[in-house]
This record gives C-alpha cells, sequence and structure tokens, in this order.
C-alpha cells in the first residue's frame, strides 16, 4: 500500500462522498452546480478532512475545460504567470479551470494577478481554505465567487466512509475488526474523514497477519485515537470558536457545556487563553450582579497558572462553573462601550471648572473661584453638582441592572439623592478638606 488509504478511496463522484448533505445532498445546491453546464467561481470553506478537495476535483474535472492545480502553500508567482501564458495557447481555449487548494496562503499580489482573468472568464476558479476567507482572501476575488461553507461530518457519516475502506482493505487480505474500533474512530476522529481514515489504516498497517489475517483491536484503536478529536490551532478560527463558545455557554448560563469547551481547550494545552477569558466574562457577563465573581476568577485563574496543567485545570474548573452559576449583568459592559463611543466620536467637551486640578484661575477668568462642592461635607455624602462636561452634562451611560446587587444600589442611589443639603454634615475628625 504505497499510495496512502486516503487516496486510493478518494470519492470519485459526489454520490461517494460522506457528509455535507446542505451542499451535496439531493437537492444540494453543489449537486445541481455539478449537473449543470456552467460553473461559477466558489471557494470552499471549512476545517480540513470534510471533502473540500474532493468536491472541488469532481466539479472541476467534470467543467470540460483544461484543469490546472494549485497548491497555496507551494505555488509561486511563477507557478500563477505560467498558467496566465497558457491562456493564450491551445490549452486555454474556451477557459480553464484552476483548483487552487489553500488559497490562503497566497499573498494579496499573487491573488490580484488572477483577478483580471477571473473577472473576465478566461479561469474559472474553485478554491478551498480552512481560515475565514473574509479575513484571508482579497475583497476583489470574493466579490466574485460564492463561498460555500463546509461542515465537520457526522460520526454517523464518518462511519459509513469507515465501512467502505473496510471493503477495500479487504482487497488486500483477510481482516477482522473487533466489534466497536469503526464506531470508536468515527467518534475520535472530530469530524476528520481523512483523520479517521489515516487512523483506521494505522491500524491495518500494526496489525500483525496471525494465519494471513489482520485483527484490528479496540486498544489499537484507543491509542490512535487518543487525541485525533482536537482541533486546534493557536492563530485559527477553531482558536477563536472554543473560546466564543465558552464565554456564551457561560453567558448562557450552561455549565455543561462550559467545561466541555473549557476541556477542548485544556486537552489542547492553551493554558493562557481560557484563563484571560475567564478573566473577561468575570466583569462583561456576571460583572455587578455579583462584583466578588472577579475576585474570586482572579483567585483562580493565579491558582492555575501557579500549578500549571494538568492541575490547572482544577481551579479553572471552579472559575468556570461559578460563572456559569452566577446572576448575570452587562451593565458595566454596556456603560463603558456607549462611554467609548462618544470619546471615539468626538463627544467630549471641557472638563468643568470645580473638577480641574488648579486651584487659581488665570487673568482672563471673567469668575474666579475653584466652587468645588466636598461630598462628605453634606448629608449622604452627596451633594448636587455638574461632573460631566457642558456638552455631555445629561447624558447617561449606565442603567442599574435588575439583580439584587444592583437594585440595592439603586435604592441606596434614591435614599442618597432624597438628602437634603441645607447646612454641611461636620466633617469626620481628622478628615482632610482638599481636593486631591
Amino acid at each position: 500500500m504505497s499510495t496512502p488509504l486516503a487516496e486510493r478511496i478518494r470519492p470519485k463522484t459526489l454520490d461517494d462522498m460522506v457528509g455535507q448533505e446542505h451542499l451535496l445532498g439531493p437537492g444540494g445546491i453543489l449537486r445541481r452546480i455539478a449537473r449543470g453546464s456552467t460553473i461559477p467561481n466558489m471557494i470552499f470553506y471549512g476545517p480540513s478532512g470534510v471533502g473540500k478537495t474532493t468536491a472541488a476535483r469532481i466539479i472541476a474535472g467534470a467543467a470540460g475545460k483544461t484543469l490546472y492545480k494549485l497548491n497555496g502553500t507551494t505555488a509561486s508567482t511563477g507557478d500563477i504567470k505560467a498558467l496566465i501564458n497558457d491562456l493564450d495557447s491551445f490549452a486555454g481555449v474556451g477557459g480553464v479551470v484552476l483548483y487552487l487548494d489553500e488559497i490562503q496562503y497566497l499573498n494579496k499580489k499573487q491573488q490580484q494577478t488572477l483577478l483580471e482573468f477571473i473577472e473576465n472568464g478566461s479561469i474559472t476558479l474553485i478554491a478551498s481554505t480552512t481560515e475565514n476567507p473574509y479575513f484571508y482572501i482579497y475583497n476583489a476575488i470574493l466579490s466574485r465567487s460564492t463561498v460555500f461553507e463546509f461542515k465537520s461530518v457526522s460520526p454517523q457519516e464518518v462511519l459509513r466512509g469507515l465501512k467502505r475502506v473496510v471493503d477495500v482493505l479487504r482487497e488486500d487480505g483477510p481482516v477482522e475488526i473487533e466489534e466497536g474500533v469503526l464506531e470508536h474512530l468515527s467518534y475520535a476522529c472530530g469530524g476528520d474523514v481523512r483523520k479517521s481514515i489515516n487512523a483506521l489504516e494505522l491500524a491495518y498497517l500494526g496489525a500483525v497477519p496471525q494465519e494471513g489475517v489482520r485483527r484490528l483491536t479496540m486498544d489499537d484503536a484507543l491509542a490512535l485515537g487518543q487525541r485525533s478529536a482536537m482541533r486546534y490551532d493557536k492563530d485559527g478560527d477553531q482558536h477563536y470558536d472554543l473560546l466564543s463558545a465558552l464565554q456564551k455557554s457561560i453567558r448562557g448560563s450552561d455549565e455543561n457545556a462550559a467545561l466541555h469547551y473549557l476541556a477542548r481547550l485544556l486537552e489542547a494545552g492553551d493554558l493562557l487563553s481560557p484563563c484571560r477569558r475567564l478573566l473577561v466574562i468575570a466583569s462583561e457577563d456576571v460583572g455587578l450582579a455579583w462584583p466578588m465573581a472577579v475576585v474570586i476568577t482572579k483567585a483562580c485563574v493565579d491558582s492555575a497558572l501557579q500549578l500549571g496543567l494538568p492541575e490547572a485545570r482544577i481551579p479553572l474548573a471552579e472559575a468556570a462553573v461559578l460563572l456559569a452559576t452566577a446572576p448575570k449583568s452587562n451593565s458595566a459592559y454596556l456603560a463603558i462601550h456607549e462611554a467609548m463611543a462618544d470619546v471615539q466620536a468626538g463627544r467630549t467637551g471641557d472638563i468643568p471648572r470645580q473638577l480641574q486640578n488648579k486651584h487659581y484661575d488665570g487673568a482672563d477668568a471673567k469668575v474666579k473661584g475653584q466652587f468645588y462642592r466636598y461630598p462628605h461635607d453634606f448629608p449622604g455624602h452627596w451633594v448636587e453638582q455638574q461632573y460631566l462636561p457642558d456638552a455631555l452634562k445629561d447624558r447617561v451611560y449606565y442603567h442599574f441592572g435588575d439583580n439584587k446587587t444592583e437594585q440595592a444600589a439603586q435604592e441606596y442611589r434614591r435614599r442618597q439623592r432624597g438628602q437634603t443639603e441645607e447646612s454641611p454634615a461636620p466633617a469626620a475628625k481628622g478628615a482632610a478638606r482638599s481636593q486631591p
């Protein structure tokens, strides 16, 4: 078996493919496109091992045009120019189909080189990428292409593909498979069909023939699939998807989902990212509903960083469960968001005179004096005076949440504002009266 098994059993038709029913199933848009006489420019986006390359090859091969294949990881500007030069030759009559794998690795200039020929129809582009195309692909190419999202393949569909693989293996000799081996590999691959096929191939190659029969055991399947369900790239979409899922699960008060996504991050060896995200969640999503959450989360994060993996999982799990089950409020987050929006839009103004850090006025001041009123000198430690600039004096950023903590603060505010200010309260002994 010199040729990799995944290559030997690569589907030749769309009917042979597993997964992507939303695109390739009966009535699916890609299936209908493949049957037509005209192929549009397309970009296939999704994780590795889910059929992007296979689908692109099948559709491009049926186009009836000269087919070129380039890989973004190895293609040079010279390769692209050689392709363009062929457009004027006999091979380019009627246009060509370019299958470009991993297009995200082409730089902007290389992508721009193709643009003119994509636009006039000389090149029909079918590209695949594992990264978000809206971040990595030149906008002008995106505007002339349709993006199709490929998704992780379900274990049931992977199992169907593995059974077909077993049929191919049996062409090379007798094979016995312990119960549960295929089912385990179909789950352990994390939706990556190629990874599951590779694991099955390794189990096959590692099985010593006994009386001419190769026996695939559950022990080998467990060893090969131990970490294969992990999809993770600290600089890729999966990294940010996991962090997003962690935060949204905690925000939605689902501690079980939160623990699941935390476990995936930690299993990938990423300790710092969940630590930082949990600290954000404590302030953004729990916030003033329970201000102590950020204190406890900080203690858990500090413990995790001091312990390191694998023990770090324990305090981080404590923080995740605590935040998921805590009351929620994003009032502080919304308040600073609105305040930042005003500042960024230039809505600021001069700081009121009574708040300025100076005790004298220039000669040009019409009314001299600080006029600052020291709140601790008044009942309730509050006195009416303007703090915001004139242009924003009636602006309200913070709105009290409906949780117990913020409602108690609002009630304190009402009582505080209800105090009269007819006479200053006596200063506490030794209290400083001057402003800072």
